[in-house]
């Protein structure tokens, strides 16, 4: 895990490749980090993090490449994390049926999307 460490009011629920994901029952949102002393890029962190909160494999997901360029992703936390720069940004975007932030430390949250049953 990278940047900052999980807050108190966090609960590990589980996780996938070896990464934690933790629940923020206050905001109803999932939490995980992308590590930065191995090569991962966040897009990878991403598509297996919304893979687990969603309980699906993640091929079963939208391609990434519909909401946004995944390397450009990649760049730019990289770009972010890097010596030089130590930007505090983030970007957020939806992706299959969840609202998505990437922070400039490597954490990403994912608040899964309640859509509102269709009338009738």
């Amino acid at each position: 895990m990278s940047g900052t460490a999980p807050r108190d009011t966090l609960t590990p629920i589980g996780g996938t490749d070896g990464r934690t994901v933790y629940y923020d029952e206050d905001r109803e949102t999932y939490h995980t980090w992308c590590d930065d002393r191995a090569y991962e890029p966040v897009s990878t962190a991403l598509l297996m993090a919304v893979s687990s909160v969603l309980g699906v494999e993640p091929d079963d997901l939208e391609a990434l490449s519909e909401r946004l360029d995944p390397d450009a992703l990649n760049a730019l936390v990289a770009h972010w994390r890097g010596e030089e720069s130590r930007i505090d940004g983030s970007v957020s975007f939806p992706f299959s049926q969840c609202a998505v932030t990437v922070h400039a430390d490597g954490e990403i949250v994912i608040d899964p999307v309640r859509q509102r049953p269709a009338d009738d």
